[in-house]
């Protein structure tokens, strides 16, 4: 018997996790894939907005803002990279300054820090590269660039720190309601075996799937459409084309494309919106790519477009009403919904494990914690380091100075901490998210091999059994000519 049962292991879900394992109580989450950040979580734009988009006094205005004042905080503590670069909604017409001004009035009210509009000589000094049409842009200095996988494996692994199970491999298939408790019944995805879990409290965390957990339960019926969102990433040759993340004015050309820098020396471009019915399809397409190629040369001028490494597509959660559903059901009491979890998810994904930990909680009325660890250290980039400590560290650990990925120099030493870390890596993509190895120009074709020795070795698995990012997805059926 669990006190809270959380479903889906997506920046939400581990936030969520995180914010109860300040209180006692025997947690778990539950995750379909192999890994956390295996949905929405792991394709978006990777901006911590500042919160003047959503209309005032919607639950997605006042988690923005809140999950923005929330960040600083967090990624000290968490010890995740995240680079407060500010952002610019650029007008190309006159005739739209009013609309710039409407959001900024939005932003004001929604009670955003700092936004101010700026004209075009002040502009160009920000942004050389901005448009010869552009007149004007609202600034929003508190917009922010992070790492969604980082986000998200902190939340996760300070979470299993504290004490949250969480279990793989494993759907939700149905959900029974009993007098006081829940029963979870799911199907191991590996053997299709049948378990069951029981909880007093279950959270709804399902992201694209969140309306399938909650009409298990519910005669109010939910629908999510999945919405796809196409993008292109530039090479890091190219990553200084801008500084901050550049929108473009919703207008009569369009809503537009932002243009943005990583935290990673990237330029991202995107996304599209295009509403599709299947749930999987994360497919690119010719059209969305050139709909994405073309519409951010609005904003900015010689966009280096040939420097494209790769492209993807990410899938949101999208509810009709587009606004975040955060609630105790009122008809199953202790069953929670955090669904339509969209755009700006990841910006308010700090207040939304706080919002549902205290819905929880009143539920519960749970006691906090006294010996909770509100600290985590990341995984060491060697790279990044002074030249003095880098050697400090690889004379302790030789593997810190053995590099697996060229393009983004990452060490076989940080490609093991990955491995052995709390919730850690047991395929290629979980180490890719969790260190950039295989992220760069060459897109894993000179590390993959040695990333699978690697994994290999350390899982002490053979390399049949070594995967791309699931069980069906094999890398390699065998050794050359051992079967000749």
């Amino acid at each position: 018997m669990y006190d809270i049962i959380i479903i889906g292991g997506g920046v939400s879900g581990c936030a969520i996790a995180r914010e109860i394992s300040k209180y006692e109580g025997k947690f778990l989450l539950i995750e379909k894939e192999s890994d956390v950040c295996c949905g929405t979580s792991k394709a978006n734009s990777a901006i911590i907005h500042a919160g003047f988009d959503a209309a005032e006094g919607t639950l997605m205005a006042k988690l923005n803002v809140r999950g923005n004042e929330l960040i600083k905080q967090l990624v000290s503590d968490l010890d995740i990279h995240y680079i407060e670069n500010g952002a610019l909604v650029v007008c190309v017409s006159e005739e739209d300054r009013p609309s710039l001004k409407n959001l900024y009035d939005r932003g004001i009210k929604n009670g955003v820090k700092g936004l101010r509009i700026v004209e075009r000589d002040e502009l160009v000094k920000m942004e050389p590269n901005i448009s010869d049409n552009a007149i004007c842009a609202l600034y929003a200095p508190s917009s922010g660039i992070i790492c969604p996988f980082s986000l998200t494996y902190a939340f996760a692994e300070n979470a299993c720190e504290n004490g949250v199970e969480f279990i793989f491999n494993e759907e939700v298939i149905n959900i029974n309601k009993e007098e006081d408790k829940f029963v979870v019944i799911v199907k191991a995805i590996n053997d299709n075996i049948e378990k069951k879990y029981e909880s007093k409290v279950v959270v709804n965390a399902a992201g694209l799937f969140a309306d399938e957990i909650h009409n298990m339960v519910s005669s109010k019926k939910m629908k999510i459409t999945p919405r796809k969102g196409e993008y292109v990433l530039l090479d890091r040759e190219v990553g200084d084309y801008v500084h901050k993340t550049i929108f473009a004015l919703p207008s009569k050309m369009g809503k537009g494309v932002l243009v943005s820098p990583t935290v990673h020396g990237n330029i991202i471009v995107g996304p599209t919106a295009t509403d599709i019915n299947d749930k999987d399809g994360k497919n690119t397409t010719i059209e969305g790519l050139e709909e994405v190629m073309t519409k951010c040369m609005v904003t900015l001028k010689n966009v280096p477009i040939k420097k494209v490494i790769t492209s993807f597509a990410g899938l949101r959660a999208h509810e009709s009403n587009h606004e975040f559903i955060i609630e105790e059901s009122s008809e199953v009491k202790g069953f929670v919904d955090c669904a339509a979890i969209e755009s700006p998810g990841l910006s308010s994904s700090p207040a939304i494990g706080e919002m549902v930990a205290n819905i929880c909680n009143n539920i519960l009325n749970m006691n906090k914690k006294k010996n909770f660890v509100n600290k985590r250290k990341g995984i060491v980039q060697i790279n990044k380091l002074p030249l003095d400590v880098a050697n400090k560290l690889i004379k302790e650990n030789p593997l810190y100075g053995n590099i697996v990925c060229r393009c983004q120099k990452i060490t076989e030493g940080e490609i093991v901490d990955s491995i052995h870390r709390p919730l850690g890596a047991t395929t290629l993509d979980g180490i890719k998210r969790r260190t950039t190895a295989g992220m760069g120009r060459c897109q894993a074709g000179f590390c993959t091999p040695y990333t699978m020795e690697i994994l290999s070795r350390e899982l002490n698995k053979s390399k049949k059994e070594i995967t791309k990012d699931n069980k069906s997805s094999p890398i390699c059926c065998g050794n050359i000519k051992e079967n000749l």
